[in-house]
């Protein structure tokens, strides 16, 4: 399961950013990944997350290797696309 939004937070996928993504990451069963173009991640990875390069206005997408983590999956997307609280 996998699902494509836009970075809408002016700073980007930075460093806060992406210790909120890991930290929920984590706590999945399974695979979690973020991808942007031809580059995936792993989501419980902070650098691989930041080797992403994702400013304002990048497209990713936000996938999920079982659908046993649909909740984590969920959660990571309300965190994007509420910019992350900031």
């Amino acid at each position: 399961m996998k699902k494509s939004l836009k970075i809408s937070n002016k700073h980007g996928l930075h460093a806060r950013a992406v210790l909120q993504i890991v930290e929920i990451a984590q706590k999945a069963k399974h695979g979690v990944w973020l991808s942007k173009e031809n580059e995936r991640a792993n989501a419980s990875s902070a650098l691989d997350l930041l080797t992403l390069y994702c400013p304002q206005g990048s497209m990713i997408t936000v996938e999920i290797d079982h659908t046993h983590d649909n909740e984590i999956m969920n959660e990571i997307i309300s965190r994007i696309e509420n910019g992350f609280g900031e």
